[in-house]
């Protein structure tokens, strides 16, 4: 899954050292820096890709998520209390719904990503 960041620095710092993803790949190539993190439970590969001038993420409304990226936890009360310590903004607190517990999670940019647990 790509996700486009303004300062890959940031969002390197961000999902390895606040959510807990490791290293997978940060190397330069040309101009640019190929950038890819593992999620915790070493499934899914996120590429940080420097966006382009002019790049808008998605709109969404508020209670919506920018990013088509979900994350699933089995705690989900539990990991909003230790990202909110981490200083992770979330929009809400979670709540659950008739499908399962909702939360959605910020990244520094403001991109919203959806926290669920079934």
């Amino acid at each position: 899954m790509v996700l486009y960041v303004s300062d890959q620095a940031v969002a390197r710092r961000f999902w390895t050292e606040v959510i807990g993803c490791t290293v997978a790949t940060d190397a330069e190539y040309g101009d640019e820096r190929w950038l890819e993190v593992l999620t915790p439970d070493g499934h899914t590969r996120l590429v940080l890709t420097k966006a382009q001038p002019g790049f808008e993420r998605p709109a969404a409304r508020d209670d919506l998520p920018h990013s088509n990226v979900f994350f699933y936890t089995d705690d989900i009360e539990a990991t909003h209390r230790e990202l909110t310590a981490k200083g992770v903004a979330f929009p809400a607190p979670p709540v659950k719904q008739s499908w399962g517990w909702w939360a959605m999670f910020e990244d520094p940019e403001g991109t919203r990503f959806a926290l669920r647990q079934d």
